[in-house]
């Protein structure tokens, strides 16, 4: 294992309160949700043709179906339609500052492990049993330049392990990782992408 030291523009920046990360955790969630949930209005709901009792004489209050909101079987009143927009939107610059930030308390929690030791041979043994000798055996990020199909396929079935493009690395998954394990290249790329923004 080598380790190199990490560049301070990007891994060591001044991290002044947890605003950003917020944002940008709460996006990613955001962006990725389902948009599933989906109520029927009174017009909606199927029956409620007939009125239930006739309109004066009974001393009950008039109703003219059994589809009403106030019902039991009734629709539902300012319930999701199922359109509704989720998204959130972070000013690429405010992304970036959050990324470092993120990068940088994860450097100093002492949880990012730089490496030119991550030959994957596409067996899921072997890149478990590098990982153990990286000492990232909980919740491991890795970053790589290149995705290659073999280390897709070695780490597809390690469920606590995630690997992403160095360039496509989230303040998410930074903060939930017990170890970030990072390439050489990785850091290069990582530090270009990052380091030219103030």
């Amino acid at each position: 294992m080598a380790i190199t030291t990490l560049p301070k523009e990007v891994f060591d920046v001044e991290v002044k309160n947890h605003e950003l990360l917020k944002l940008s955790y709460d996006a990613y969630l955001a962006n990725g949700r389902p948009n599933l949930a989906k109520t029927l209005r009174r017009g909606e709901v199927r029956g409620g043709g007939k009125k239930p009792w006739k309109q004066k004489g009974t001393g009950r209050a008039r109703f003219g179906s059994t589809r009403n909101p106030i019902w039991r079987t009734g629709g539902i009143v300012f319930g999701p339609l199922g359109n509704e927009n989720y998204t959130k939107t972070v000013p690429k610059n405010a992304k970036r500052v959050a990324l470092r930030q993120a990068l940088t308390l994860a450097a100093k929690a002492d949880k990012i492990i730089v490496t030119d030791d991550l030959k994957a041979t596409g067996k899921t043994k072997d890149m478990l049993a590098t990982l153990t000798k990286l000492g990232a055996e909980r919740r491991v990020l890795i970053g790589v330049t290149e995705k290659t199909p073999e280390l897709v396929r070695a780490t597809s079935n390690l469920a606590d392990v995630t690997v992403t493009q160095a360039t496509y690395l989230n303040v998410f998954h930074i903060l939930n990782a017990d170890k970030i394990v990072l390439t050489k290249e990785a850091v290069a790329a990582i530090t270009a992408w990052l380091g030219g923004t103030k």
